[in-house]
């Protein structure tokens, strides 16, 4: 297993007298994906956006490389190299793909060409619809739009929060196989989704949230075959 690029150790998340994460610790191996699973409420965003600086943490420790930073703010978790897709999407609809993609590299001062192009080999749909806004593609499309956009600040790991939801089928497998693509390209990846099933097949490795607490970990595949896994999350 790789050296950890991101390790979260005993993590608190409150919402006023609500106790959302209760004392999460786990490792994200530089260069792999892992995944968090559960139910909703589970406390999957909330540690997600603790690690992006979107809310304090009550307690507990987010490290980067060996730094610790947590609680700073947004902008320095992006400037350091960490990126959050968020549920929902939340691109600009009245802006176009491009532009919102720009959006997603306002800290760098470079040229955006080589990303850009990265972003529209991944997306070629993207391509086609540079100059259309963003609030006319589809779900899917916009989905992509919001992982590229989150790409082009060149991040070193890239969180994504629930990319498959309300999204058809085949659209979803495209999906996962542009997460893999990503992560091929020396992107880690941390996931949460709650389609366990695609989640664990396309993780290294996983951890169980349950009421805000990890309840089990392994491999995606030692997951994939656990019974009480089958059993809550996998419908089986």
């Amino acid at each position: 297993m790789s050296e950890a690029i991101l390790k979260i150790s005993d993590l608190k998340v409150n919402y006023g007298g609500i106790e959302a994460v209760k004392g999460v610790s786990f490792d994200v191996p530089e260069g792999e994906i892992v995944t968090l699973i559960g139910a909703n409420g589970a406390g999957k965003s909330s540690t997600l956006r603790a690690i992006a600086g979107l809310v304090k943490p009550a307690g507990g420790k987010v490290e980067f490389k060996g730094e610790d930073i947590t609680g700073k703010d947004p902008t320095s978790i992006v400037t350091k190299g960490i990126t959050l897709v968020p549920e929902g999407r939340k691109i600009f609809p009245d802006l176009t793909v491009l532009e919102n993609l720009r959006i997603g590299a306002y800290l760098r001062n470079d040229d955006l060409t080589d990303d850009l192009n990265w972003v529209y080999d991944l997306f070629p749909r993207l391509k086609e619809r540079s100059w259309q806004a963003g609030g006319t593609l589809s779900g899917g499309e916009q989905q992509m739009l919001a992982v590229g956009r989150a790409l082009m600040s060149r991040p070193k790991i890239i969180m994504m929060d629930e990319p498959s939801l309300g999204l058809a089928p085949i659209i979803v497998r495209g999906i996962f196989d542009i997460i893999k693509e990503i992560n091929n390209r020396g992107v880690t990846v941390l996931l949460i989704e709650q389609n366990a099933n695609m989640a664990l097949k396309t993780a290294h490795a996983g951890y169980v949230l349950e009421t805000g607490r990890i309840t089990m970990s392994g491999t995606g595949a030692e997951l994939l075959a656990d019974e009480k896994v089958k059993a809550a999350y996998l419908g089986t």
